[in-house]
């Protein structure tokens, strides 16, 4: 199966039982090349299966699923595992044992399965994907376990995800990601002779647009146009609303010398946030942007009014209520950051001072509420009609102003496969 294997029924990624049953069924075929295990469970008891290529001394390890709403990388794990089959000499090539963590969050995944259910594959829309978007909260997302300070505990799947790092030690970790709207980027947490090179050579390739400056990961070093570079090597912590400080499996695995490369593949691209040219008034380009941010936040109370602050009844429903409700709160969080960043050291890259990060801007000021909206509306047992018609006018808005294409899925899983061993083969030659 490659990365279309599940579009008869209406979704163009694999599901979390598709990757299971696919990877199962490669090992069955391929047993010498291939092998299948469990390295923990989800919260709710579903497997985490790790599918392993290879028998090098480098021990390689992708990282799928990290985000319940970012099914291309398990696509992305399955065509690579496949062309590992096909033709094993590069593994041996490059004297590595791949590994594949195939969805780190399997109970958050299979929440968000419903949301290209509404339109065919063969042509996504936003519309159709926000209808069944699911993101968890943020203290609920397996990549960002609390700190040794925080009283939370940490959730068994990031528990998994670190035994796996301790016990492989890996060169490098992949964590693939993508983004429903925007362009590439790539965070290492270390610089790699070459990467940024090679991994805007592949988008170029592709036809997929570098976010030129993102502001994503805001306290990172931008090394150049769509690579940002973590500042000195140390870990950094990330506290959200609530208080509550985690640290990214990216930073954990520092401690065995592991180099960690997240890579975001967009699922619908926008070539604006490709454009250096510098912006005259970068503080209007914000206020903007904040603007729209917090009005539309303030909409969407006012639509919801007392049902924004009711749980619902059925606790399958909880996890969008909660999501949504966070996303509802940090409007005056996220301004503040915005204000505030000070990008010296950074590569002085300040925020909205070129077109193309003036585009990434405004597109995340219209996601943060369309997300939310789109969640508080699968978390109502009957949302009402302006709900409804806000998750359809924002979604067709943000498609329309951006002009957002879709980028066909064996272009996502190509930019993460071509970025992923260009960088295996700088790191292990060097």
């Amino acid at each position: 199966m490659r990365a279309e294997g599940a579009r008869s029924r209406g979704n163009p990624y694999p599901t979390v039982v598709e990757l299971a049953r696919r990877a199962r069924a490669m090992v069955a075929e391929r047993p010498g090349t291939l092998r299948l295990r469990t390295v923990g469970t989800s919260r709710a008891g579903r497997p985490l299966w790790l599918l392993s290529a290879g028998h090098g001394e480098h021990q390689i390890l992708t990282v799928a699923g990290a985000h319940a709403n970012e099914p291309v990388g398990g696509a992305s794990s399955l065509t690579l595992a496949e062309d590992f089959v096909r033709d094993p000499r590069v593994l041996d090539e490059l004297g590595c044992t791949w590994h594949f963590l195939l969805c780190l969050d399997p109970d958050g995944t299979t929440l968000g399965e419903r949301r290209f259910a509404e339109h065919p594959a063969s042509a996504p829309t936003l519309d159709g994907y926000y209808r069944g978007f699911y993101r968890p909260a943020f203290i609920s997302q397996p990549e960002f376990p609390p700190v040794d300070t925080d009283p939370h505990t940490a959730m068994p799947e990031s528990r998994a995800l670190t035994r796996l790092i301790d016990e492989l030690r890996p060169v490098v970790q992949f964590s693939l990601h993508g983004v429903e709207v925007g362009g590439s980027f790539l965070q290492l947490t270390r610089p790699i002779p070459g990467a940024p090179r090679a991994f805007r050579s592949v988008a170029a390739e592709l036809g997929i647009p570098l976010e030129y400056r993102p502001f994503d990961g805001m306290g990172w070093f931008v090394d150049s146009p769509g690579v940002l570079v973590l500042p000195d090597g140390s870990p950094a912590d990330e506290r959200d609303p609530s208080g509550y400080t985690s640290q990214a499996t990216w930073m954990y695995a520092m401690r065995h010398g592991t180099v960690s490369a997240v890579v975001e593949a967009p699922f619908w691209s926008v070539a604006g946030v490709s454009d250096p040219s510098p912006v005259t008034r970068p503080q209007r380009e914000i206020s903007r942007a904040a603007e729209i941010l917090l009005s539309r936040a303030k909409q969407l109370e006012k639509v919801l009014g007392a049902l924004a602050d009711q749980p619902p009844a059925d606790e399958r429903r909880l996890p969008f209520h909660t999501a949504a409700r966070e996303l509802m709160d940090i409007g005056p969080g996220v301004v503040d950051t915005w204000n505030t960043h000070d990008a010296h050291g950074l590569g002085d890259a300040e925020l909205a001072t070129t077109v193309g990060n003036s585009v990434s801007l405004g597109i995340a000021a219209r996601r943060i509420p369309l997300r939310a909206a789109a969640m508080m509306r699968s978390a109502l047992d009957e949302p009402p009609e302006a709900l409804d018609t806000l998750v359809r006018d924002w979604s067709q808005e943000l498609e329309t102003t951006f002009v957002a294409r879709w980028v066909p899925v064996h272009r996502q899983t190509a930019l993460h496969i071509r970025t992923m061993l260009h960088l295996t083969r700088q790191l292990v030659s060097a």
